[in-house]
């Protein structure tokens, strides 16, 4: 009896080389774009408004899951804002890409009554969490740029 043919494409094994510690090793991710939750927020929904303009919209149930994840979790639902925090990031040159979008989700854990659980209000909390930034960037710059970016979160949202 012949094999059956396979239902899926074959992966490739991961290599085990990723991780996210002080020595930051994202292998064939390592200078890849990210995006942060709001900003992945915000595409997703351009994607769909415009797939509901041209009448091809399939709402998966994990598409709706994805959405409702972002809604709660993204930080930042303006694009202004996104753009703002963006802004303030890029000018950090030491930062990789992986540790600027990591920055916005533990920025977003710090409003526990907007359903966040971890409270990351220090550059030291900032470093255990995201350990690459250790030799990165110093405490006072890392607070400052907490402090920058938790202030328009503040004043806007």
């Amino acid at each position: 009896m012949a094999a059956a043919a396979p239902t899926s494409r074959s992966r490739e094994q991961p290599t085990g080389d990723e991780e996210a510690t002080s020595d930051l090793k994202l292998g064939e991710f390592q200078n890849v774009p990210t995006l942060t939750l709001s900003e992945a927020r915000v595409l997703i929904n351009a994607v769909m408004d415009r797939r509901k303009q041209q009448r091809k919209v399939e709402e998966t149930e994990t598409l709706v899951k994805t959405l409702d994840y972002l809604d709660v979790f993204a930080r930042f639902k303006q694009k202004e804002n996104i753009e703002a925090v963006e802004r303030m990031l890029v000018g950090h040159d030491e930062l990789e890409l992986f540790e600027r979008s990591q920055l916005d989700m533990i920025l977003r854990l710090t409003f526990p009554d907007d359903g966040g659980s971890l409270c990351c209000e220090t550059s030291e909390e900032a470093k255990t969490l995201i350990p690459s930034l250790a030799n990165k960037i110093s405490d006072i710059d890392l607070q400052e740029l907490l402090d920058e970016i938790s202030k328009l979160r503040n004043f806007t949202e």
